[in-house]
């Protein structure tokens, strides 16, 4: 019974968090920014409706991963490696300079502040791990709602991939250093890494492909679209299998996964099967974005925002030089057109997810070892992350504005239906 309230909770919540989006778009605001404030309105910190207990809640989680699965699906249904093919290399070179630029600039700011501080050095290399990471979530479902197309479009969503796998190798590289360095005891090893970055596309290609072989003996445009949604969840119950079985913890990246899946089968599927099924599934990745990004904002607590200080402005400051600078710079090196190197920079802030996620991970790993350490960075990271999220969705939608990948007819559209396909 209790969980069945649970479920009637959050549903609730899902059905605020729409009509909140839908009164956001009407003003020209994302619907994604009244997603994410109903879900820290809402959340534990401070209505309650959702409680810690159901935040924590094994199923819960597992039916947060199925939808971030689901989600990952925008982002593999735009990888044609035809298209990439021509700019492959400039996505790699603008993912390198903007998420090992912010790793260099957070770690190199933070650590000269703790020198004079006295504050152990290692902790800045923590904060720069846990920066250079972009949550994709929140900046796919503006594209979602406004239907942007262009070169910063483009660049931005296969680079999504890119990012995370960059961001799980340093930061995880990072947090092992730091705990042998302190005797912390929750370092992942080399091999753990390795399989953490790999699984998802392990699992994710191989039933792509296993799909699209299926789906040449299927017939009706329905049954069609009836194996793509199994073999979705086929991907899904494999992951938290190895979760499970293999890491003892949530550690894969569902987003992944289902981008894995979907760009394997976008490239061998026949395009007339592909049209059809994208726009079937389009109702279900709308409401698979809203409970993700609700999710987000359901852990974010009002209250880490005072006494925060210095340390958060730091931190928001120089992730955007990183993330900013990181992309222009890249943008010239790689030759990249005049939108991408002056506004991609622009939509690649947004990151709360993940920082709260990589967070969770250094204080578990410092927690009796470095007590002071734990506060400084509990308290900055919880605070950074409502403060910039808010922000950078905003900024993240104008950037799209000032690039010209918002079509008119996307905005008069999304005034009325801010899920309308």
């Amino acid at each position: 019974m209790d969980i069945f309230i649970q479920l009637l909770q959050l549903f609730g919540i899902l059905c605020i968090a729409f009509v909140v989006g839908k009164l956001l778009s009407k003003i020209n605001l994302p619907s994604i920014l009244g997603w994410l404030i109903t879900g820290m309105v809402f959340g534990p910190c401070l209505v309650g409706l959702a409680s810690q207990d159901l935040i924590d809640a094994t199923y819960y989680k597992i039916i947060i991963k199925c939808f971030e699965c689901f989600a990952g699906v925008m982002i593999g249904s735009e990888i044609n490696f035809k298209k990439l093919k021509s700019f492959g290399k400039q996505i790699t070179v603008i993912t390198l300079f903007q998420s090992l630029g912010t790793f260099l600039v957070v770690s190199l700011a933070f650590c000269l502040i703790f020198h004079f501080t006295g504050v152990p050095i290692y902790l800045g290399f923590i904060f720069g791990g846990i920066a250079l990471a972009t949550a994709p979530a929140p900046v796919l479902s503006i594209v979602d709602q406004y239907k942007t197309k262009g070169p910063v479009t483009s660049t931005l969503v296969p680079m999504a991939a890119l990012d995370d796998i960059i961001g799980v190798i340093v930061f995880f590289t990072v947090i092992s250093i730091v705990s042998g360095l302190v005797g912390g005891e929750d370092a992942m090893p080399v091999y753990g890494i390795i399989l953490m970055v790999l699984m998802p596309f392990v699992i994710g290609i191989s039933i792509g492909f296993i799909s699209c072989l299926i789906g040449k003996y299927l017939k009706g445009k329905v049954s069609y679209f009836v194996s793509f949604i199994l073999s979705l969840l086929v991907c899904f119950g494999l992951g938290i299998i190895c979760d499970i079985f293999l890491f003892k913890s949530f550690a894969l990246n569902y987003l992944l996964i289902g981008m894995a899946f979907s760009a394997t089968w976008a490239n061998l599927a026949p395009d007339n099967k592909q049209q059809d099924v994208l726009k079937w599934f389009a109702p279900i990745l709308s409401f698979s974005l809203i409970i993700v990004i609700v999710n987000l904002g359901m852990p974010l607590d009002y209250r880490s925002i005072a006494g925060t200080g210095i340390y958060t402005l730091i931190y928001i400051v120089f992730r955007s030089v990183g993330k900013i600078g990181g992309a222009a710079l890249g943008g010239v090196v790689s030759k990249a057109q005049p939108t991408v190197k002056k506004f991609l920079g622009l939509t690649l802030l947004p990151h709360s997810g993940v920082s709260l996620v990589f967070a969770g991970i250094a204080i578990n790993m410092l927690s009796g070892v470095d007590n002071e350490s734990v506060k400084i960075l509990q308290g900055t990271i919880a605070a950074a992350a409502i403060i910039n999220e808010i922000i950078a969705v905003i900024v993240a939608k104008f950037a799209f504005k000032w690039a010209g990948e918002i079509p008119q007819t996307s905005i008069k559209k999304t005034e009325s239906n801010p899920l309308t396909k």
